[in-house]
């Protein structure tokens, strides 16, 4: 008898498959538990992983809205130095003038946005200190002339009189209660809260100063990290998959980059519109009110209501008749805004319809606040793109047209030769019975591009 054989193991990638798989599984369904049932630990854990990332999380942000402006000097720069260089028939070290490009573009792009910064708060903050205080100032007087405004609307109806001054009363009556008896006895709160907010405040400008350093590292090697990000999707992925991922990067960038520089140009433009038209009408809190109409139009659809409430409020505290005349404006300006300036500078950048607008908005405020509200529309518009795009793909693979339209009078498709028949080329003999349809009328989808 021969010798004992050893029998050699084999091992087969499929085990190793099947264990990661099962792996990630498991991993999967403890995440959605806690998430689900644990929400609150989970919420506070990603708070502190945010609070300690705020820095770097300001930083990229800084870069984002600050590379655009770098790349255009850049280019200037680039474009300059070569035509420079061909006047005086001299040879270009590439590499050395890509160098003095970038360090000189990110140089001239901190200097361009700490000017603007400074010259904006220099103008803004004096005139709004300057605003708000002589509203508490005058704020009794303002209140005595509404009420004389009433007084003299409501002098034909007595008794409606009587019911507004009563309200008035008892409202001025309870304002004054709060302050004495609430407000007063709770300062020792109040200061607490103004420390913590002094330390809040403190913590932000640390946070801000070491993103804008962040920001600069960013924008020094923003071709390597986008070298090294494609490197390791190929190295990961199969090229196909790569390429996708790679492709719906840049889709979301240009939705992205597109959607919020255009909103914040925008929003600058209709606050000095209307800073503008406030000015010539000699309106009171021009530069505040024009702040506020500004910054909340960055919110799409309901940011220049949110603006007009508080705006109109401040006006009608000095002229019931001006603020008539404010909110008409505003409507207008709105007008002018969404169908004019907006378009012309956004353009259809994110290819959403009213209604998903509205939805993007409610849904992103409502989970991130203002933040949400802000980012909601262009994080809607890429997922709504990637739907779009899985759709028109498989039924690009059925044969079937990508246009909705096609699909508006459709009633349904026969199952063997793909046949599309409207609603309008049959009669059901019966309840409940498929309708056959008229072959005569039947029509053949067309493969149209398009959605």
């Amino acid at each position: 008898m021969g010798g004992n054989k050893t029998v050699k193991y084999r091992w087969d990638k499929k085990y190793l498959h099947w264990g990661i798989t099962a792996f990630l599984v498991i991993i999967a369904s403890i995440s959605f538990f806690l998430i689900l049932f644990r929400m609150d630990s989970v919420g506070r854990i990603l708070s502190v992983i945010i609070d300690v990332l705020m820095p770097i999380i300001y930083g990229l942000c800084f870069a984002y809205l600050l590379i655009p402006v770098m790349n255009y000097i850049e280019r200037s720069i680039v474009a300059g130095v070569m035509k420079l260089k061909e006047m005086r028939h001299q040879s270009v070290n590439r590499v050395r003038l890509k160098k003095f490009a970038r360090m000189g573009s990110i140089f001239l792009t901190l200097l361009l946005a700490l000017f603007f910064v400074i010259a904006l708060f220099s103008m803004i903050i004096p005139q709004i200190l300057t605003s708000v205080t002589n509203l508490f100032e005058s704020l009794p007087t303002y209140v005595s002339n509404m009420q004389a405004w009433m007084s003299q609307l409501l002098e034909d109806n007595p008794d409606l009189l009587k019911n507004v001054e009563s309200i008035f009363e008892s409202v001025s009556e309870y304002v004054q209660n709060w302050l004495k008896n609430d407000l007063l006895p709770q300062m020792n709160e109040l200061v607490k809260g103004l420390t913590s907010g002094v330390f809040g405040a403190i913590n932000a400008v640390k946070n801000i100063l070491i993103g804008i350093i962040i920001s600069v590292y960013v924008m020094v090697s923003k071709d390597l990290f986008s070298a090294q990000a494609k490197r390791l999707c190929y190295a990961v992925l199969k090229p196909a998959h790569a390429n996708t991922l790679i492709g719906a990067t840049r889709k979301t960038h240009k939705t992205f980059g597109g959607f919020i520089t255009g909103k914040l140009l925008d929003s600058l433009i209709i606050g000095l519109l209307c800073f503008i038209v406030m000015n010539l009408f000699n309106w009171p809190y021009a530069l505040l009110i024009s702040v506020i109409v500004g910054v909340t139009n960055i919110i799409p659809f309901f940011g220049p209501f949110i603006g007009a409430i508080p705006s109109a409020f401040l006006i009608l505290l000095v002229d019931p008749k001006t603020c008539l005349y404010f909110v008409i404006f505003i409507l207008i300006l709105q007008q002018f805004d969404g169908n004019i300036l907006g378009p012309k500078i956004l353009g259809d950048s994110t290819g959403l319809s009213s209604f998903w607008v509205i939805f993007a908005i409610l849904i992103g405020g409502g989970l991130f606040g203002f933040v949400g509200m802000l980012i909601g529309v262009p994080t809607f518009a890429v997922i709504y793109t990637f739907i779009r795009s899985m759709v028109e793909k498989r039924l690009d693979e059925k044969h079937f047209p990508k246009k909705t339209e096609a699909y508006q009078e459709l009633d349904y498709i026969d199952p063997q030769d793909g046949t599309f028949v409207r609603m309008d080329q049959h009669k059901p003999e019966k309840e409940g019975e498929t309708p056959e349809a008229d072959d005569s009328q039947d029509e053949k989808p067309e493969n149209t591009e398009g959605a």
